[in-house]
């Protein structure tokens, strides 16, 4: 060794072209995946989604605030069966993204989810952070998590999502190691499309996600810094609706993310009543996130 540095010890405005390009394409979107039809002549799809955090938000950070556990604790015994009270009422499907440790500490939760014939997927084992975790604890917590999940409701996760959406440079290979048929974590199209790594095909799915359509973005909360709720609940309903119309408008996908601890508020829970019933009226195909993909597989094949 001449003590020369490497690639990795220079800040990146010193990167050789194949550095940053090697950054860059680790993940990348690859082909968009956008069918010309929907199931039944629907002009576009629903996508709702539910990240059942409960007190996995607190737990992570080491469980030192009761305040935040009850707060999760809220999206368990109030938001939760509110949401699938309406999901049930329209009769339309949802997948819900629960990460192991809430599903042991609500399995009745999730079993319900699961006989009312909506999705759960992967959302990590106690909402950790995937950036931060070395290659083998997070295939571990992954796998575990997998686990969990199919022993609690006897169905094995199809999708995932990583907890707060973070994506490690390992965190495709290992889904691809699971054998998932899709992630929706990232960002890069409202529609889906395949994920390549390192310049090539996976032919994993993404069913993309977006801060935009996300409920925590406009009622976050932490009395211990300037964060608090801005957004009026009519405000927010108009973000998603003009997401709504536009994705009709296209004839594409409209998908959202929300949280029982946040969406399940009585203020709030009519949100998510009023979007249902706005894709009702415009005819669109609601379904569970591996419904779109396995659509989405059919119409646009992707290789193995």
């Amino acid at each position: 060794m001449d003590g020369s540095p490497t690639d990795e010890d220079l800040p990146p405005w010193r990167w050789p072209d194949a550095r940053w390009r090697q950054v860059v394409n680790r993940v990348r979107a690859g082909r968009r995946l956008a069918p010309d039809h929907w199931p039944g002549g629907a002009p576009f799809a629903v996508a709702l989604s539910f990240d059942s955090d409960h007190e996995t938000n607190d737990l992570r950070d080491g469980g030192g605030s009761i305040s935040r556990q009850s707060w999760g604790q809220f999206g368990a015994r109030k938001g939760a069966p509110r949401i699938l009270e309406i999901l049930g009422r329209h009769r339309v499907p949802a997948s819900f993204y629960v990460p192991a440790v809430s599903a042991l500490l609500h399995p009745e939760e999730q079993r319900r989810a699961v006989a009312e014939g909506h999705e759960i997927g992967i959302h990590g084992w106690i909402h950790e952070l995937n950036s931060t975790l070395p290659y083998e604890a997070e295939r571990d917590l992954m796998f575990r998590s997998a686990d969990a999940l199919e022993d609690l409701t006897g169905v094995r996760p199809v999708g995932i999502r990583t907890p707060s959406w973070d994506f490690s440079p390992n965190t495709l290979k290992i889904i691809r190691e699971l054998g998932l048929a899709y992630d929706s974590s990232l960002m890069a199209d409202d529609d889906c499309y395949e994920l390549e790594m390192d310049g090539e095909p996976t032919g994993v799915v993404e069913l993309p996600v977006e801060w935009i359509r996300d409920d925590a973005v406009y009622f976050g909360m932490n009395r211990f810094s300037g964060l608090r709720p801005y957004t009026s609940p009519e405000a927010v309903l108009d973000i998603f609706r003009r997401e709504l119309a536009g994705a009709a408008a296209e004839g594409g996908l409209f998908q959202l993310t929300m949280h029982p601890h946040v969406i399940g508020a009585r203020s709030r829970i009519w949100i998510l009543d009023e979007i249902v019933r706005l894709g009702r009226s415009m005819n669109a195909w609601f379904a569970t996130h591996a419904e779109v993909v396995a659509h989405v597989k059919a119409a646009c094949p992707v290789e193995p």
